[in-house]
C-alpha cells in the first residue's frame, strides 16, 4: 500500500516538475534581459542552495553523507547541473532555441537506451512506441513552425546533443544513487556544486573583463529578482527534489517521458501571458506528446498476472 502511494506521489512530482519547467522559459527570458547566462546561473543556484541550507540549518532537512559513494555523487553533478547547463548555454550561441527544443525532445530516447544499458531497465514495445510518439509530437511542433534542424550549425547541434546526453545520464545515475542517498541528500549536493562552480566562473569572468560591478547590477531590477526567485526556488530546488524523489520510485525511462510535457506547458504559458497564437499544429503536437507520455507510463498488462502468481505458494524467490 505504501509503495503504491509512493508511486502515485512520484507521478504527481513529475507532472509538477513539467509544469514548473514549462513556465521557467518565461522567467528565463525576463532574467536574460538583465544579466548574462552565466550570471543568471550563479544567482539561480545561489538562491536554491541558500534556501535549502536554511532548511538544513533549521532541522527541516536531514543529511548524512558518511560512508556513502561520494565519487558517484560528484559524477552526477558533472552530468547535471554542470554538463547540462554548460553545454546548453554554449550550444545556444551557435544554434537556435527551436533547434534546442527539438533536440531536447530526444532526451527520453537517450534515457531509455542508457537505462537499458546500465540499469537493465526493460521497456515494452508499447512503451518504446509511446516514447517515440511524444518525441515526434515535440519535433512536429517545431518543424511546422519552420524551425527544423539546420545542419550548418553543427557545433551548436553537437553541444546541444551533449546537453541532452548529460540530462539522460543524470536520470540514469540518480536512479542508481537513490539506493544510497536520500533525494534531499542528492539535491543538496547538486545545488551546492552548481552554486560553487557557477559563482566562481561568473566572478572570475567579470574580474578578467574588469566588469565586476555588472555582477550586482541586475539586483536593482524587481523583475530580475522575481525571475530569480522562481528559477532558484521552484525551477531548481523544487524540481531537483521532485525529480530525485520520482527517480527513487519509478523507472528512469518512464520519468524522462514527462520531460516533453514541458513543451506543452510552455506553449500554453506563451498563449496565456504573452499573447502568442496557438495553431492547429500546436494542438496536434500537444495531443501526440500527452498520448505518448500516458502510453509510456501505463502499467504493463502482465503485471497483474505476475502479482497473482507471486502470491501462490512455492513460487517465492
Amino acid at each position: 500500500m505504501l509503495q503504491q502511494q509512493g508511486r502515485k506521489l512520484a507521478y504527481v512530482c513529475v507532472v509538477l516538475n513539467a509544469i514548473i519547467v514549462g513556465f521557467s522559459f518565461l522567467f528565463t527570458k525576463v532574467a536574460l534581459e538583465q544579466a548574462s547566462p552565466l550570471d543568471t546561473l550563479a544567482y539561480r543556484f545561489a538562491i536554491s542552495f541558500g534556501v535549502m541550507t536554511l532548511l538544513v540549518a533549521c532541522g527541516r532537512v536531514k543529511l548524512n553523507y558518511r560512508g556513502k559513494p561520494l565519487i558517484k555523487a560528484v559524477l552526477l553533478t558533472v552530468f547535471y547541473p554542470l554538463g547540462f547547463f554548460t553545454f546548453q548555454a554554449f550550444g545556444l550561441q551557435y544554434a537556435t532555441s527551436a533547434e534546442g527544443g527539438i533536440l531536447f525532445a530526444f532526451t527520453p530516447v537517450l534515457t531509455m537506451l542508457l537505462a537499458f544499458a546500465f540499469l537493465k531497465e526493460k521497456t515494452t514495445v508499447r512503451q518504446q512506441l509511446a516514447i517515440f510518439l511524444s518525441v515526434f509530437g515535440v519535433a512536429f511542433i517545431f518543424i511546422m513552425k519552420g524551425s527544423g534542424l539546420n545542419l550548418s550549425n553543427l557545433t551548436g547541434i553537437l553541444l546541444l546533443t551533449l546537453s541532452c546526453l548529460a540530462s539522460a545520464g543524470y536520470s540514469v545515475l540518480a536512479r542508481s544513487l537513490v539506493k544510497s542517498y536520500s533525494p534531499a541528500e542528492i539535491t543538496y549536493f547538486m545545488l551546492g556544486t552548481g552554486f560553487a562552480v557557477y559563482l566562481a566562473a561568473s566572478f572570475f569572468s567579470h574580474t578578467a573583463a574588469g566588469t565586476l560591478d555588472r555582477l550586482f547590477a541586475p539586483l536593482a531590477s524587481g523583475s530580475f529578482i522575481a525571475a530569480m526567485l522562481y528559477l532558484g526556488i521552484l525551477s531548481s530546488l523544487v524540481t531537483a527534489l521532485s525529480s530525485n524523489y520520482a527517480l527513487s520510485k519509478i523507472e528512469a525511462a518512464r520519468m524522462s517521458a514527462f520531460n516533453n510535457l514541458s513543451t506543452v506547458v510552455s506553449i500554453a504559458a506563451g498563449a496565456l501571458f504573452l499573447g502568442e497564437i496557438i495553431t492547429w499544429y500546436h494542438l496536434i503536437g500537444s495531443v501526440l506528446v500527452i498520448t505518448g507520455v500516458l502510453g509510456a507510463n501505463l502499467p504493463r498488462r502482465s503485471s497483474s498476472k505476475t502479482a497473482g502468481q507471486a502470491k501462490q505458494p512455492g513460487l517465492e524467490a
